[in-house]
């Protein structure tokens, strides 16, 4: 019995450098629980794989955390659980 694959499965070659990018409101720890979440997900993240930046107006914030992602399914899970929380306004 052979695995079906779909044909977005064929755009990555795990194990892979992946970025995700976090957005929310400056108001709250969104680093940290976006650093907290993905830690759940992978084995260690390098010194310089989170990078922060706030908005024009300093209303919002991105973070962007780049991974050595080893499955499909271990980004999907990633982006369930960040964009579940209330402080996450979007996940890219």
């Amino acid at each position: 019995m052979t695995k079906e694959r779909n044909d977005t499965d064929e755009l990555f070659n795990f194990p892979c450098q992946f970025p995700i990018k976090i957005m929310g409101r400056c108001d709250c720890e969104l680093e940290s629980l976006v650093v907290e979440v993905v830690n759940r997900h992978v084995t260690s993240l390098t010194e310089n794989a989170v990078s922060t930046r706030p908005s024009g107006k300093g209303n919002f914030m991105s973070v962007t955390v780049t991974i050595t992602a080893t499955s499909r399914e271990q980004i999907d899970n990633i982006y369930l659980e960040l964009t579940a929380r209330d402080e996450v306004l979007m996940a890219l």
